[in-house]
Formats: structure tokens, C-alpha cells, sequence
């Protein structure tokens, strides 16, 4: 008995704090992380200011905590779709969809994560900036992987090092969402995964029939 009423008050912590998260989100994406307060978050999560300070410290805390959630979240779906079936050409096929997929569908966060790291980096100020440079780090070291092995397969050309083709092709999915985020009207990013894998592809594979298991 004492197990489930434990499950369960851990289930509505859980609860409260996701519900806090979401409240503060979508007020950091509509005014800004500076213009909300967390008498504000209180009120549209509506909880009491002290349910709040039950989970987070501050306003700084609670940020660095929802950043660090999300970033996670992208790097254990980035990881999965490298280490997921098929050769290496369908991990390469699988990372340029997927990381377009986070994108579309946490867009409102990339744009606040991109505004909120203008000038003088808020993300460095939350302390987050040793983490994402971890994480990307790890993701840049895994995609790198894939890259090596592709080449030892024959499947790559080896016109980079392995680290740089990892390097080249994010930047270049990047740049490709950016230019969505920025305007998707001119730069629609379902239609721009294509363009990225002939730019992409066309560079490095052996046999330009293999991009036709994209």
C-alpha cells in the first residue's frame, strides 16, 4: 500500500513539475525569458508561487532545467537514429530526417533557445553552455563513427576526414532549418531535406544509386 501511495504521489510531482515547464515555455516564447516572472509562471501553470519554489530554486534554475530536458531529448533522438538498421547511408538518411523532424516540431523552441543567445550568451549564463557542448561533442563523435565506417565500406568516398564530413553535414542541416525558421514561406524545409542530400551525397557517394535508399 505504501509502494502505490508513493507511485502515485511521484506520478503527480511529476505532473506539477511538467506542468510548470510547460506554463513557463510557452511565456518565455511569447515575451521573452527576461519579461516573465515566476509569479507569472505560477499563475498559468496555476499553482501556488510556492509549488514553484518546491521544484525549482529560481527563474535561472527552472530554464536551465526545461533547456537541459530538451537538449537531452535531441541528442537521445539524434543517437537512435545513427544507431538504428540498415547500412550507413540509411543512419546518414535517418540523422538528416530526424534532426529535421525535432526541428519542426520544436520549433518554438529553437526560436526561443535562438533569441534568448544573442550577444551575451543567455544559455552560458543558465550554465548550460559545458552541456550542450558535451552533448554535441557525443553526437558529432557518434556521426563521425558512422561516416568512418562508411568509408571503410566503400560506401563513402573519402574526399574529408571522417570528423569533418560529420561537421559539414550538420552545419549544413542547420543552416537548411534556420533559413525555415527565419522564413518558411521561401524556404519550406520538407522540400530543402532534398536539397540537402543531393549537395550532400553527390559529394561523397560511391554509386549515386545508393541515395535512392534515402
Amino acid at each position: 500500500m505504501q509502494e502505490k501511495t508513493r507511485s502515485r504521489r511521484e506520478r503527480e510531482k511529476l505532473r506539477q513539475r511538467q506542468g510548470i515547464l510547460n506554463a513557463a515555455f510557452q511565456l518565455f516564447s511569447k515575451k521573452g525569458y527576461h519579461n516573465v516572472s515566476m509569479h507569472e509562471i505560477a499563475e498559468k501553470a496555476e499553482f501556488a508561487i510556492g509549488t514553484l519554489y518546491n521544484f525549482f530554486k529560481n527563474k535561472e534554475d527552472l530554464y536551465r532545467s526545461m533547456m537541459k530536458e530538451q537538449a537531452d531529448e535531441f541528442h537521445r533522438l539524434l543517437s537512435e537514429a545513427l544507431a538504428g538498421p540498415g547500412n550507413e547511408i540509411d543512419k546518414i538518411c535517418r540523422y538528416i530526417r530526424v534532426k529535421g523532424d525535432i526541428f519542426t516540431r520544436k520549433k518554438q523552441m529553437i526560436q526561443l533557445y535562438s533569441a534568448e543567445t544573442r550577444g551575451v550568451s543567455h544559455y552560458q549564463l543558465a550554465g548550460m553552455e559545458s552541456k550542450a557542448r558535451s552533448l554535441h561533442r557525443d553526437g558529432m563523435k557518434k556521426l563521425t563513427a558512422v561516416f568512418k565506417n562508411g568509408i571503410e565500406k566503400g560506401y563513402f568516398r573519402p574526399v574529408a576526414p571522417p570528423f569533418y564530413l560529420a561537421i559539414a553535414l550538420d552545419n549544413l542541416i542547420s543552416t537548411f532549418l534556420f533559413l525555415w525558421i527565419e522564413d518558411a514561406d521561401a524556404h519550406p524545409f520538407p522540400q530543402s531535406i532534398e536539397n540537402i542530400e543531393a549537395i550532400f551525397f553527390k559529394q561523397i557517394l560511391n554509386s549515386k544509386e545508393d541515395v535512392l535508399s534515402c
